[in-house]
């Protein structure tokens, strides 16, 4: 079934609920980036890009990886205009994030210090089981400021 969704019939961009259960397809665009580019399987890693279009905006799929939307920010919130995370409103405790471009790419370098790595959940209630990923969110701070917070993206706020 990935194979032939991987090929056919691509949406522009994918809900965060179809892609907490899309996993077992996001890593075989790993592979296929991978072979399509030549590169070392372990040199390959998920790279994202937070983009600043809500669903609506998508009109086509992006030439690598998938678009994700409908993932919220617990304990902190997104400045649109600068792309970079920024204190929580007080009184609101989820906050929409803007369509993610999930890719993949060919790297060897460590942790880039202007990145917080955001643990995605599937629902609120943080478990092992329900963790999915990481993924890169632009940080003026040090990332040591928001893994105090407890800052953590979910696919479901419910």
């Amino acid at each position: 079934m990935c194979s032939r969704l991987m090929v056919h019939n691509l949406p522009s961009v994918h809900s965060a609920v179809v892609f907490c259960c899309m996993l077992g397809c996001i890593w075989p665009l790993q592979e296929v980036t991978r072979a399509h580019k030549g590169w070392a399987l372990d040199t390959v890693v998920l790279s994202n890009e937070v983009t600043k279009m809500f669903k609506d905006d998508v009109k086509e799929p992006p030439t690598e990886g998938v678009y994700v939307h409908g993932l919220f920010l617990d304990g902190a919130a997104w400045d649109r205009r600068q792309g970079k995370l920024i204190e929580q409103t007080p009184k609101v405790l989820f906050t929409s994030l803007p369509v993610v471009h999930i890719f993949a790419i060919n790297s060897t370098a460590g942790k880039d210090p202007r990145f917080y790595h955001c643990p995605l959940y599937k629902k609120p209630n943080r478990t092992d089981l329900t963790f999915i990923t990481t993924l890169q969110l632009k940080t003026t701070q040090s990332p040591d400021h928001w893994t105090l917070r407890g800052v953590a993206l979910l696919c479901d706020v419910k």
